[in-house]
């Protein structure tokens, strides 16, 4: 190692950098570099400076930059290898000879033809017939048991002046499957304004909401249910189904928690998986279970530290699946508790639960707003089509951005929208307060009645064996009514395609003895959890109170009939 002139040791790394940064600049150029060296003495000791100069003189170095030099006058510009000079020595023209015999050779080149039926030989009318006779032709569809087997569905068709007493088959019958509770689908204002609304508008809007599809109707709608559910906005959809599955995506994504009952309805499921949320299920209407996952998806966030989200449980206000009630006033106190956002799917209590026929929210005694998020089908009360949403003008303002079957979808129809507009003033009016009252009875009446039926149970009924920590007064008005086979019975079926056979033994009977229309529901398979096999009716205007005692004596009867060998055996 090199001293420098007051004696001291350089420093080897100061040095070395020294050196290496030197190099490369006097390598890549011909003249000196003086400001390079002052810039250097401005750096460094002098004492290294001393040791740098020493190295510089060394011979190998001098050697490689004048190989340097040379190498750089023959690939640069003038140089042999440049580009430049091979053009200039006419070298084009050996690009240009290489390009004209590549040419040559593909336009010499045989082509490729495939081999013709016509070179092969024909078969004989011996071959072809005994071909035929050797081909079995496969079936489109599995070959259907027994077991799988589903009957027609009825054909069903109103009649004149009514919607609940329609002709299925042509057999007169009381329509215990129709959701229209209020009865406004044949209300005579209803269908005025739709057809005022046609000669108007026609038939459909032609465009989504966000391009054309806006109509003066659909803000008037939007007003009306907003003041009507005591919100500060609405926006409505085009399709119910559509709406709380389009909803949930837009308050949900990747990185955020949603909480779901596990007996919610499949477009809520579909909501929550279009979403990619992380999604946590809890035990249909057991607030227990609910609390339980609650903190423990609080512990698992302190402990991993996790960052903030966007939280929400999404229940329904009466579950379609089971016909109960939720518990809102628990979940409104325990979302309040852990700070989540809470959404309510309102479609089958929307209009007859309530003092004002707002829904399952009101029944329970919540104020408007304190429910972020409140969604109803507008195919059930108000006698139309599509689903709406109502909450603070945020939550609304935001699907009309990112609601996917409000943006990418046709908006309303105009018309069905003036007739929502008009079957919610009659809601709002004496008319359609006491019709949603008088359904509540007899909901209420329908159940004690049915309450004792041997070989049948219901959820939220006296009798019922659900574990539901529900059971309340608001329960027993909810319009939609699931009658399940007792758990011993369903376990003397054997299966749940069997059970399913059965019930459906019970509604033809009902349907033809009687004349009563009701549904056995089919699920998807796709579902998180298959609700036990119902016979499904629907509680609305048409059914009066006197009608009930006749209803309650031929489901007895249709159940005798068809399940009275397998209640004696159990």
């Amino acid at each position: 190692m090199a001293k420098g002139s007051g004696g001291a040791r350089a420093s080897p790394g100061l040095a070395l950098a020294a050196v290496a940064a030197l190099a490369a600049v006097l390598l890549v150029s011909r003249a000196p570099q003086p400001e390079v060296l002052q810039q250097l003495k401005d750096s460094f000791m002098q004492e290294d400076l001393a040791a740098v100069r020493e190295f510089l003189r060394h011979p190998t170095l001098a050697k490689a930059r004048a190989g340097a030099v040379e190498f750089w006058e023959i690939i640069g510009p003038g140089g042999r290898l440049h580009p430049g000079w091979f053009l200039e020595h006419k070298g084009h023209i050996v690009i240009e000879g290489l390009l004209m015999v590549i040419i040559v050779v593909m336009l010499l080149q045989s082509r490729f033809y495939p081999r013709t039926t016509e070179d092969e030989d024909a078969l004989t009318d011996k071959e072809i017939d005994a071909l035929c006779q050797e081909w079995e032709p496969q079936p489109l569809v599995p070959d259907i048991s027994e077991e799988d087997y589903r009957p027609e569905p009825p054909l069903v068709q109103s009649r004149e002046g009514s919607c609940y007493e329609v002709l299925v088959n042509g057999q007169p019958a009381l329509n215990l499957a129709c959701a229209d509770f209020l009865g406004l689908g044949n209300d005579a204002d209803v269908q005025r304004r739709a057809r005022e609304t046609v000669e108007r508008y026609g038939v459909g809007s032609c465009g989504p909401r966000g391009f054309y599809g806006t109509f003066d109707v659909h803000l008037e709608l939007e007003k009306a249910l907003a003041q009507f559910m005591g919100q500060e906005e609405a926006i409505i959809y085009s399709y119910d189904i559509s709406t709380i599955a389009s909803v949930i995506p837009a308050f949900a994504s990747r990185q955020d928690i949603l909480v779901l009952d596990e007996g919610v309805s499949y477009p809520i499921q579909q909501g929550a998986k279009l979403s990619r949320a992380r999604v946590h299920w809890f035990k249909h209407n057991d607030m227990a279970s609910l609390e339980a996952l609650l903190q423990r998806i609080e512990e698992d966030e302190r402990r991993e530290r996790a960052p903030l989200c966007r939280k929400m449980i999404v229940v329904e206000g009466v579950y379609a699946k089971s016909g109960d009630v939720a518990p809102l006033q628990q979940l409104y106190s325990l979302k309040e508790a852990y700070r989540y956002r809470l959404c309510v799917e309102e479609s089958h209590a929307f209009g007859v639960m309530g003092e004002r026929g707002r829904g399952a929210c009101e029944a329970a005694g919540l104020e408007p707003g304190q429910v972020e998020v409140v969604v109803a089908s507008m195919g059930t009360s108000l006698a139309s089509v599509g689903g709406f949403c109502v909450g603070h003008h945020e939550v609304c303002d935001h699907q009309r951005l990112c609601g996917q079957g409000y943006c990418f979808s046709a908006s309303l129809p105009p018309y069905l929208a003036t007739a929502a507009t008009e079957a919610l003033a009659i809601l709002e009016g004496s008319r359609g307060q006491q019709l949603a009252e008088q359904v509540r009875r007899t909901a209420a009446a329908l159940r004690q009645q049915l309450d004792g039926t041997p070989g049948l149970t219901f959820p939220g009924g006296p009798s019922s064996s659900s574990s539901s920590s529900s059971k309340d007064s608001s329960s027993v008005e909810s319009p939609v009514l699931h009658l399940q086979l007792t758990p011993a019975l369903a376990a003397a079926a054997g299966s749940r395609k069997a059970a399913d056979m059965l019930l459906q033994g019970v509604a033809d009977r009902l349907l033809t003895k009687h004349g009563l229309l009701l549904a056995v529901p089919r699920y998807s398979a796709l579902d998180h959890v298959l609700p036990p096999p119902s016979l499904k009716l629907y509680v609305h205007a048409g059914l009066s109170a006197d009608k009930v005692p006749k209803v309650v004596a031929a489901i007895r009867e249709a159940v005798k009939h068809v399940l009275g060998p397998l209640v004696k055996g159990n």
